[in-house]
C-alpha cells in the first residue's frame, strides 16, 4: 500500500470505529448491569482487558491470514475459553469480527472478477436466513449447553481441516439443471498460468442444503462461515477454489450482517470488546499479508489446527464444568 494510500485510509478506519463505537454504544448499560458483580469485586482496571484483547486478536489476524481461516473461528472459541466475557458477547462480537474481514476483501474480490454474484446470491438467500434462526436460538440456549455444542463443533471443523483435500479446479462435466437455470458460471483469468478460466457448478441441490446447516451453525455460535463455505463450494459443487475463496469472502458480508443485527438488538454487542478486537483483528491481517510471502503454509496451517484443537477441548470442558488442565 503507497504513503497516500495509507493516509486516506487511517482516517477511513478511525471514522469507522468512531461510528460504529457511538451506535453500540447504549449496549453498554445493558452489559454493565449483567457484568456488575463480577466487575465490583474484581481490582483489574477496566483498560487491562481491552488492551490484551487487542494484543491477542492482532497475533489471531497473522495466524489467520497465513492459516487461510477467518478470524471469527479463532475469535470465538479462545476468547469465550480464556476470557471473563460472557459467551454471548464473545459471538456478538466475534460476527463483527468476521463480517469486518469480508467487507475489506469483498469489494476487492469483485473487481477482480473472482466473486461471482450468480453463485453468492442464491446461496447467501439461504445461509442468511438461517443464521437468522441460528442466532436466535443460541441466544435462547443455555450457555452450557452452547459452550459444549461449540467445543464440539471446533474439533469439528480441525477434522475437516486436517482431512480435507482442495481442488484448484475441479472436473465439472456438465452443469445440472438448477445451476443451468440460475446461469450460474463465470469466466475469470488465472494470473498464476496466464488462461482464461471457464467454470460451471453441479450438485447444486446438495450445495444449498448444506448452506442451511452452516448458516444456523454461523448465526448460533459467532463463528462465521468460512471454514465451510469454501469447502462446500469448492469439493462439493465444483467451483474453482479461487472463485469458492473469492465467493465465500464476499457471502459472509451478507450472512454475517444479518446473524449480527440480532446480537447488536439483543444488547449483546458492546464496544469495549469490539473496537480492540476490529482493530486487531484488521492490522494483523495487513501484516498477516505481507508475512505469508515467505512463511511455510504447511507449518502455520498445523499451528492454527493446534489453537483450534486446544480451544476446542477448552470449550468443552467449560460447557460440561470439567476441570481443564495444561
Amino acid at each position: 500500500m503507497s504513503i497516500l494510500g495509507t493516509r486516506r485510509f487511517i482516517p477511513s478506519v478511525t471514522g469507522a470505529l468512531l461510528c460504529l463505537f457511538l451506535l453500540l454504544y447504549p449496549s453498554v448499560i445493558q452489559a454493565s448491569e449483567l457484568t456488575a458483580p463480577a466487575v465490583s469485586s474484581s481490582t483489574t482496571a477496566w483498560w487491562v482487558w481491552p488492551l490484551i484483547l487487542f494484543v491477542l486478536t492482532f497475533v489471531m489476524g497473522i495466524l489467520a491470514a497465513l492459516g487461510g481461516v477467518g478470524g471469527g473461528v479463532l475469535y470465538v472459541p479462545i476468547v469465550s475459553g480464556f476470557f471473563p466475557f460472557h459467551l454471548d458477547f464473545v459471538r456478538g462480537c466475534g460476527l463483527l469480527v468476521a463480517l469486518s474481514g469480508a467487507l475489506a476483501a469483498g469489494p476487492g474480490f469483485l473487481k477482480m472478477n473472482l466473486a461471482s454474484l450468480r453463485l453468492a446470491m442464491p446461496v447467501a438467500l439461504i445461509a442468511s436466513t438461517c443464521a437468522i434462526a441460528g442466532a436466535m436460538v443460541g441466544l435462547a440456549l443455555p450457555t452450557h449447553i452452547v459452550q459444549t455444542a461449540l467445543g464440539a463443533t471446533i474439533l469439528g471443523i480441525v477434522a475437516i481441516m486436517i482431512a480435507a483435500k482442495k481442488s484448484v479446479f475441479p472436473e465439472v462435466e456438465e452443469p445440472d439443471r438448477l445451476s443451468s437455470a440460475l446461469r450460474i458460471c463465470g469466466v475469470y483469468t488465472e494470473a498464476s498460468m496466464g488462461q482464461t478460466i471457464n467454470w460451471k457448478v453441479h450438485r447444486t441441490v446438495p450445495g444449498l442444503l448444506l448452506f442451511i446447516v452452516i448458516g444456523v451453525m454461523a448465526g448460533m455460535f459467532g463463528l462465521g462461515a468460512g471454514w465451510a463455505n469454501i469447502p462446500v463450494l469448492n469439493l462439493v459443487m465444483g467451483a474453482p477454489l479461487k472463485v469458492s475463496v473469492a465467493t465465500s469472502k464476499f457471502l459472509l458480508s451478507i450472512t454475517d450482517t444479518s446473524a449480527a443485527w440480532i446480537y447488536v438488538n439483543q444488547g449483546a454487542v458492546i464496544p469495549m470488546m469490539v473496537v480492540p478486537s476490529l482493530v486487531g483483528i484488521m492490522l494483523g491481517s495487513f501484516i498477516g499479508v505481507r508475512i505469508l510471502r515467505i512463511a511455510k503454509p504447511g507449518f502455520v496451517r498445523w499451528i492454527v489446527i493446534a489453537l483450534l484443537l486446544f480451544a476446542g477441548a477448552k470449550a468443552i470442558t467449560k460447557g460440561l464444568g470439567l476441570p481443564f488442565i495444561v
